[in-house]
């Protein structure tokens, strides 16, 4: 903050009056030490102070009132004592200072909130870029998912559930020209801990087993929608349930899908 922002910032009166912690005493009597503008500025505000205070409380010396008693010729006459009188300029006086006060507290207090205000709607904006920028992925893997389904050029391959889990089922969308295959595995339950499914290319006849890719990162995966190695010339698909990092052989055993082209 800049000397000048720092000493309209009402901190200094408020130093001037012991209306500060301790901690910001001790910060304000520091930026005194190095800055003479700033200690400058706490000596006037002192001066003020004691200036305001005597216009409300005059004084009349003894000498001065002996000089007074003399010019009257009151020396034998009687000495009749005087209470003083109300001065209510006086407290009048007292009521602006306290005034004084409390509208810089308050506008310290101001601003302050006003600190916090554009702290917490920072936070807030950061949090909403993040929400923006991840539903902006969201919609472009649903755009992406979806150019896959509508492509004509892609050959689909329904996989039927087995044996072992009858009501699963997975798709497998197959584009012949750029041999580039993709699965949709939404039909599959999660696997269990340390498994994962494995995809198969079949040749029939001999039956011939080509892993073409595991569906790694099953559960963060949203869309169960897997890129896979090409197939060269399958006539059947087929998934399996294997330990993690897959298997050289199908476990016909863990056969969940099977379908042909």
């Amino acid at each position: 903050m800049e000397t000048k922002e720092y000493i309209e910032s009402g901190i200094l009166e408020l130093y001037v009056y012991g209306l500060l912690t301790e901690v910001e005493s001790e910060e304000v009597a520091a930026m005194a030490k190095i800055n003479p503008e700033i200690n400058a500025e706490i000596i006037a505000i002192e001066k003020a102070i004691v200036a305001l205070s005597s216009s409300f409380s005059p004084f009349h010396s003894v000498a001065n009132f002996g000089k007074i008693k003399e010019k009257l010729e009151l020396k034998h006459a009687e000495i009749i004592d005087l209470k003083p009188s109300s001065n209510w300029s006086q407290y009048i006086g007292w009521a602006a200072a306290v005034l004084l006060l409390a509208g810089i507290g308050f506008q310290y207090m101001q601003m302050e909130q006003n600190k916090t205000q554009v702290a917490t709607a920072a936070v807030e904006k950061t949090k909403l870029e993040k929400e923006l920028k991840a539903l902006d992925l969201k919609n472009k893997t649903s755009e992406g998912t979806l150019a896959i389904v509508r492509d004509v050029k892609n050959t689909v391959v329904a996989l039927g559930g087995q044996a072992i889990a009858s009501e699963s089922s997975a798709k497998v969308y197959w584009n012949k020209e750029t041999q580039v295959v993709y699965v949709d595995a939404a039909g599959l339950p999660e696997p269990p801990k340390g498994m994962v499914y494995q995809v198969w290319a079949l040749k029939l006849n001999p039956l011939t087993p080509t892993s073409i890719g595991l569906l790694d990162k099953f559960d963060e995966n949203n869309q169960r929608l897997f890129a896979v190695n090409n197939t060269g010339e399958a006539e059947a698909f087929a998934i399996t349930l294997e330990p993690a990092g897959g298997s050289l052989s199908p476990t016909m055993e863990q056969l969940y899908t099977l379908g042909k082209v």
